[in-house]
């Protein structure tokens, strides 16, 4: 069950208690959480056609997941000019709010807390995906490596080479920030518990922090200053909407995805996490400068490990780390301090009941990844849990109108 409380800041590290710190509670902004086990957001392409909207299957797979200690959702675009991939769900229409509140509603009746996260992806899209075929924007007309997802004349996925993008104009930008405030009172209005700014894993916001993406000579572009200028405005507006300590911010500090790269990273990064350190946000999460390693089961780089704890340093608040975490290594960085709460994202995507597996020390489900993006149940609401494994609960919820 989660409570509101006054806010009372992250504290770290972990106090000694319970022999895995996984599970002692903390605070989230104005939310006392039972736990530190968090579900990162996921790409699922699996939005209803046409409209981009959450299906009834959506609410089942998000309250089947319902006991994590906070759901980020899966990337929401804010507007039509969002969108990067096909069948992804958006929050800018009348029928994606109502689609979300079913979801929302789903998630609380089963005492959970769920954010929304809000996504406009710049340049990493394609004509396909745009209103009237319009070109993807950025920070800079430079064309992304790599290849869009879209959906083809017979109703496909199919991988398209990017385009180069438009550069946007300075006279634009307050035209960003309006999609943003109009995304997080629909995100309101959809009973979110709060919203996540996607600024990271080079979508747009990152292409414009970051200098690898930015080229602009305006009051956007050039020093760390002027490039982190649009996160630091779409934050200072969202703030009277919803409440401080109702957002998070993402960030991907020495990112490679979607063809993201930065000159200086550490001074880059000590400057806009100390920026928004300053806001009183529910929280900050990175995605983990180590991810790479330690999904090999490698160790960490020095560098990568210098990164996050300049991070942890510079953020003076409640920090979520994601990525390639297992039960050990998370524990390890909370005792360390290095994190306040550990997001994992696959785990969840096979183990809806990942926070009981992981404190009964249970065997896990394993992912497929042929069913990540599109399609029905197959991969989304039948993974079963621990109680359904034993007999002692019906099986996942199975519905095919997911188109």
């Amino acid at each position: 069950m989660v409570t509101t409380t006054t806010h009372v800041r992250a504290l770290h590290p972990v106090p000694n208690g319970e022999a895995n710190p996984l599970f002692q509670g903390c605070q989230l902004g104005p939310f006392s959480l039972p736990h530190r086990v968090v579900m990162a957001p996921l790409t699922r392409s699996r939005a209803r056609q046409p409209g981009n909207v959450p299906s009834p299957l959506a609410a089942c797979y998000y309250a089947q997941r319902a006991s994590a200690a906070l759901i980020i959702s899966e990337a929401t675009q804010i507007s039509m000019q969002g969108q990067g991939y096909a069948w992804t769900p958006g929050i800018h229409s009348r029928e994606q709010v109502d689609a979300w509140r079913q979801v929302t509603n789903a998630v609380h009746e089963a005492n959970g807390l769920i954010f929304n996260q809000l996504w406009l992806v710049g340049r990493i899209s394609h004509p396909a995906l745009q209103p009237d075929n319009m070109l993807p924007v950025a920070p800079s007309a430079i064309t992304p490596k790599g290849r869009a997802f879209i959906e083809n004349e017979r109703g496909e996925g199919e991988l398209v080479p990017f385009v180069r993008p438009r550069a946007l104009t300075l006279e634009e930008m307050p035209y960003l920030i309006k999609q943003y405030e109009r995304a997080a009172r629909n995100a309101e209005a959809a009973k979110f518990d709060g919203i996540e700014i996607h600024a990271a894993n080079g979508y747009l916001i990152d292409q414009f922090i970051e200098s690898g993406t930015n080229r602009r000579s305006d009051a956007y572009g050039g020093s760390v200053q002027h490039r982190a200028r649009l996160l630091l405005e779409i934050t200072e507006a969202l703030i009277p909407i919803l409440g401080a300590d109702r957002i998070g911010v993402r960030l991907s500090p020495l990112g490679k995805m979607n063809d993201i790269s930065d000159d200086a990273p550490e001074s880059t990064f000590a400057y806009v996490v100390e920026q928004l350190s300053g806001y009183g946000l529910a929280y900050l999460h990175i995605v983990n400068p180590a991810l790479e390693q330690m999904q090999k089961g490698e160790k960490p780089e020095p560098y990568a490990l210098h990164m996050t704890r300049l991070i942890r340093n510079k953020y003076q608040g409640t920090l979520i780390v994601a990525g390639g975490f297992n039960a050990d290594t998370a524990a390890q960085w909370l005792r360390d301090g290095q994190a306040d709460l550990i997001a994992f994202g696959r785990k969840f995507i096979a183990n809806p009941d990942l926070p009981g597996r992981l404190r009964a020390n249970a065997p896990l489900n394993v992912d497929d990844p042929a069913t990540y993006y599109g399609g029905g149940e197959k991969g989304y609401t039948d993974y079963p849990s621990l109680e359904q494994d034993r007999g002692e609960k019906a099986k996942g919820c199975v519905d095919q109108r997911w188109r």
